[in-house]
């Protein structure tokens, strides 16, 4: 990583052991890493200049219940929060199911956890997520989102999806299609279904052509572009702050993310700015474009106010 924003690891493993998924054979059970060895952690990383902290596991909805008994992730934000030097703190990979109010309320009420959510879901369709070994449904996952849509308002969703699963028939990538195009993510990536030796999924019957999972992925893509299009648009005329991560000098430019955005997988916002700025700093701009994934705009004059 470039130095202003870090990835803090707080567990190992994974014990929910989709049927698609080789991690738990590879790295074994859940485990948590002891809160004091985090935070001694980050308070380094927030000392060497660290920005924005991005929380990282396999799934971190479920920080704790191992070692203390009971879901510790709110507790360690918390703590996390009150150190010195963070601008942001950003959590990913949440699995649905195991979002809760408590996350959701501390999310809306403290300032420094950005109002984003990465939502693994993979599928919608119930006969699918059922194979999947998944612990939802498709109406879990419309009342989980919708509760979280509620709780944060503003929040910006992103989901990874996997099209081609054994099985997956027309009617599943329909519903699944409807699904998208319902509930609008914010930010979407799709994989093409990947026989893992060793897991169960590799040995199920309707193994789905290469060529019919990345058509479907491709349509998925192809609606995500106009949803996504469609959200950015709306975000013209609207102030953020924009985290600065480098410069384009022949179109004089600079290239930031809003709290929108996970570095290396979401969008970017490119600001004119008459001011050098540098890596790592934040800036107020208000939005004057958008592309179908970007957004542009221009620094805003602090002091014409």
């Amino acid at each position: 990583t470039p130095g202003h924003y870090e990835f803090l690891k707080i567990a190992e493993g994974c014990s929910k052991r989709c049927t698609y998924c080789v991690i738990p054979y590879i790295r074994g059970g859940y485990r948590s890493y002891e809160m004091e060895e985090l935070l001694e952690q980050a308070a380094d990383l927030a000392a060497e200049g660290v920005k924005e902290l991005i929380i990282v596991a396999q799934e971190t909805t479920v920080y704790g219940k191992d070692i203390y008994g009971k879901k510790s992730l709110p507790r360690l934000l918390k703590r996390l929060c009150a150190i010195e030097g963070f601008e942001w703190i950003r959590v990913l990979y949440t699995y649905p199911e195991e979002i809760d109010d408590e996350f959701l309320e501390l999310m809306a009420s403290e300032p420094k956890i950005v109002k984003y959510i990465d939502m693994p879901i993979q599928h919608s369709s119930d006969s699918i997520l059922r194979k999947m070994g998944r612990r939802t449904t498709h109406e879990d996952l419309v009342n989980i989102i919708k509760n979280v849509r509620e709780k944060v308002p503003g929040i910006a969703l992103r989901t990874t999806l996997i099209t081609g699963f054994p099985g997956e028939s027309d009617e599943d990538f329909r519903k699944l299609k409807e699904f998208v195009g319902e509930v609008r993510f914010d930010h979407l990536g799709v994989f093409t279904y990947s026989q893992e030796e060793g897991t169960p999924a590799a040995s199920f019957a309707g193994q789905i052509p290469e060529q019919t999972k990345e058509k479907r992925r491709d349509e998925i893509m192809k609606l995500q572009s106009k949803i996504s299009s469609e959200i950015l648009a709306e975000k013209i005329g609207e102030e953020f702050d924009v985290f600065i991560e480098g410069y384009l000098p022949e179109d004089e430019i600079y290239v930031g993310r809003t709290f929108r955005d996970a570095p290396e997988v979401d969008s970017y916002f490119y600001v004119k700015s008459s001011r050098q700025l540098m890596t790592g700093d934040f800036v107020k701009a208000v939005c004057t474009g958008a592309s179908s994934y970007d957004l542009y705009g221009e620094e805003k004059d602090e002091s014409a106010e």
